[in-house]
């Protein structure tokens, strides 16, 4: 899950063309209308020069690419780093397309899978204008090994890659230790797996795989001065202050997935949300680079001002907001029970809690959200307007043996005010078909470590229901749903498959999906996950999570990318 918050040449090639020769009659004139970076390039231009003004409330985990795990500072990260492979910088779903990046392709696959190489772009240059080399992905990828020192990025590699017993580079410098990658030339990658993994390519769009040379690697100290091999590099990193970029010198300008049209990018850090938000308003700042959309005040300033709003963009975040439950504590272990509460929920009073349709989102159904590879629209438990259902959550609670409902728990965090409401709402729903639902309330930071994330304390206390969040590591059904359905992941502390699914078959479908080689199989085989998981009826989806967000103007080439639910960062321009 991203914390707090994932013919191509040609096609890339024409929609820079179109960028840059305005395309459509919008991007050619500058003009803009409500949503349009959703869907389109808006302001395209070639014009260089001037300061992009970014802020956020906050401030990065790291800016070291390795030790990263905000979706802001993934998206962000490419602008002064390349992965292996990245994300087509386009709109709408377009952008969730793999391109290769500091790869010539993507991956090759051999050895049944369990082998993936890559061929590296040639005299890709860092910024001091040294060569870029195998070796240095090699190292990048080994630093993940290190989580005593760069605690902050996912371990997947560590999971994934053939490596017994290595324990990174700061223990053992010697990279000829580390098994899971091998470099027989300069120019070439080789990642050796435990077993096949169908959506490597989407794991190496990481900026774990951005190169960090051996020679230049201070560990906790580097993101100091990360080495920059994209379009602009590190000029200075304060910690709760200042990030300021400037143009990489040495940046490969055949480069298709990134420009270099301002000359400086100023990102102010620890500026209150409100503040930010006025500033946007005011012109003075071009974009918050959090990309989790405007507070409320603005947000209704926007709404009702026909000039702002045609500059704002309600676009889906790739999160979704949905309840469990527990199949593991009575009367949930009855699924009639759990049909029960599907039929009786109020979809509509949940997404009002959380903000209405602009400042919440879409009224869900499915597990996987619509910007996600695998996704599939359909309802299994439609009620009139998405309202409930009180006549069929009856006969199910007759089906279940409980003809005059019962008694359970709702567990949610306490100081998050939305789901707060929409547990109420819930609570409220239920108690129209007699389920009479008690809220219990604990800390957010310790939701998923003592309570919900730990099946000991849901069974003791008798909780069935839990309120849950995701947004997926990357775009597709294995990385979004994985860790939500999969049994293999249940565990006494951590735990995110709170409903305790685990179907046989379910678990078979993700051993068939990453044994595939073949996108299109795997893609359908998402969609097959998704719908067995609801048929379970233990997961109740409800909102696909939405922001409203708002782009200066005066910003160029601005377009939501759909693989982190916010603009993209590696084409802006200033006019």
């Amino acid at each position: 899950m991203r914390r707090k918050t994932l013919v191509v040449g040609v096609v890339l090639a024409l929609g820079i063309s179109a960028c840059s020769s305005g395309g459509d009659k919008d991007t050619k004139t500058g003009t803009a209308e409500f949503n349009a970076a959703d869907s389109k390039i808006v302001n395209a231009s070639d014009k260089k020069g001037g300061t992009l003004n970014l802020a956020l409330s906050d401030d990065w985990d790291s800016i070291d690419p390795g030790n990263t795990y905000y979706a802001f500072s993934w998206n962000f990260a490419r602008l002064y780093g390349r992965s292996l492979t990245m994300f087509k910088p386009a709109p709408g779903k377009d952008g969730l397309e793999l391109v290769p990046d500091l790869a010539t392709g993507l991956g090759t696959v051999s050895d049944g899978g369990k082998t993936v190489t890559y061929k590296l772009r040639p005299n890709v240059r860092y910024e001091d204008g040294t060569v870029v080399t195998a070796k240095d992905v090699k190292n990048a990828v080994a630093r993940t090994y290190a989580r005593d020192v760069l605690p902050n990025g996912p371990s997947y590699f560590v999971e994934l890659l053939d490596a017994p017993g290595y324990q990174g580079p700061y223990k053992n410098p010697d990279l000829n230790a580390f098994t899971g990658v091998q470099t027989p030339d300069d120019s070439t990658v080789v990642f050796k797996l435990k077993a096949p993994f169908g959506d490597f390519d989407f794991l190496v769009s990481a900026p774990q795989t951005m190169p960090v040379p051996q020679a230049k690697d201070t560990g906790a100290k580097y993101q100091e001065h990360p080495l920059s091999t994209g379009s602009y590099k590190v000029d200075s990193y304060e910690p709760g202050k200042q990030f300021v970029l400037s143009r990489n010198p040495n940046w490969d300008t055949s480069d298709p997935n990134r420009r270099q049209l301002v000359d400086k990018i100023d990102v102010k850090l620890k500026t209150s949300a409100e503040d930010i938000d006025n500033r946007l308003l005011a012109g003075s700042l071009d974009a918050d680079v959090a990309g989790s959309g405007v507070q409320a005040a603005a947000q209704s300033k926007i709404l009702s001002d026909p000039k702002l709003k045609a500059n704002a963009d309600n676009t889906f975040t790739g999160r979704l907001w949905f309840f469990v439950m527990d199949e593991k504590v009575a009367p949930f272990d009855n699924i009639e029970c759990r049909k029960a509460v599907q039929y009786a929920t109020d979809k509509v009073s949940l997404q009002t809690a959380y903000g209405g349709p602009i400042a919440g989102g879409d009224i869900a159904t499915t597990m996987l959200p619509p910007t996600i590879v695998g996704y599939q629209k359909f309802d299994l438990y439609a009620t009139p307007d998405n309202k409930g259902d009180v006549t069929k959550a009856k006969a199910a609670l007759t089906a279940c043996g409980k003809p005059d409902g019962f008694s359970t728990s709702i567990l949610l965090r306490a100081d998050r005010p939305k789901e707060v409401a929409a547990g109420e709402a819930l609570q409220q729903a239920l108690s129209k078909v007699n389920i009479k639902a008690e809220i219990k309330s604990v800390p957010a930071g310790q939701y998923f470590t003592r309570f919900a994330g730990a099946p000991e304390y849901m069974k003791t206390n008798n909780i069935g229901i839990a309120f849950h969040g995701w947004q997926a590591d990357w775009p597709t059904g294995f990385g979004f749903l994985q860790q939500l359905v999969d049994g293999r992941t249940i565990k006494a502390q951590g735990n995110t498959n709170v409903q305790e699914m685990d179907d046989p078959a379910i678990n078979a479908l993700f051993d068939k999906a990453a044994g595939s080689t073949d996108a299109k199989e795997r893609e359908a085989i998402y969609g097959q996950i998704d719908k067995a998981a609801m048929e379970r009826a233990s997961v109740v989806p409800f909102l696909y999570g939405k922001g409203l967000l708002y782009r200066n103007p005066a910003m160029t080439n601005v377009f939501i990318d759909y693989s982190y639910g916010m603009y993209n960062y590696t084409l802006l321009g200033k006019q």
